[in-house]
């Protein structure tokens, strides 16, 4: 009997590449990312999978997202801090239909607290939300915003959900930390998958 061996489609490092490109140039170049780009980047080592989104709500409208074997496979990427491991299974998942994206950046007299409270109270709280698929974090290798957050969602209004607007008030913790959070301009915002389609 013959195992079936799953290839791995994330590691610990994320490249984002977001971009805005005038509408008379968008077909143009919608077809040269999906026809040639992304599949000459899957080429080098240490890139193991691709998925494009664009923007419902914040921006800018284009995003590519790389998963990457581990942050040291280019600079300009952003290395893992949540969860500090992954299951084997969760290395073979493909990209989500809908992301939403948080580009985040805290004063340094909060930071421990901000990351304690974001990895234990709430991401979690996001967790049981139906429809949210899952939530990584990393921390840029270098660069601004330091901290970037990635949902998963099944569709997407999963945000806009009663469940969702609960977890983000259910605890006094997150009521005393999130004043103090900057997000970048568009930030959070929501991306629908284009490719691969």
């Amino acid at each position: 009997m013959s195992k079936t061996t799953m290839s791995k489609t994330r590691g610990t490092g994320l490249l984002m590449v977001w971009s805005d490109i005038d509408a008379e140039f968008e077909a143009e170049f919608n077809r040269w990312y999906d026809e040639e780009h992304i599949s000459r980047l899957l080429e080098v080592p240490g890139f193991l999978s691709a998925g494009r989104y664009t923007a419902i709500r914040g921006g800018p409208k284009y995003l590519a997202m790389y998963e990457l074997e581990d942050h040291n496979v280019l600079r300009n990427a952003y290395r893992q801090i949540f969860p500090i491991h992954t299951n084997p299974i969760e290395q073979t998942v493909a990209m989500a239909p809908f992301l939403q994206m948080g580009r985040i950046d805290v004063s340094a007299a909060i930071e421990e607290e901000f990351n304690a409270w974001y990895n234990t109270v709430y991401i979690p709280d996001y967790l049981a939300v139906p429809g949210c698929l899952g939530a990584r974090r990393f921390v840029v290798v270098e660069g601004q915003p330091k901290y970037l957050t990635v949902y998963e969602f099944e569709h997407a209004r999963v945000s806009e959900s009663d469940a969702w607007s609960r977890a983000r008030a259910s605890n006094p913790w997150t009521r005393r930390v999130q004043p103090n959070l900057r997000h970048d301009e568009g930030s959070p915002g929501i991306y629908q998958r284009i490719y691969p389609k």
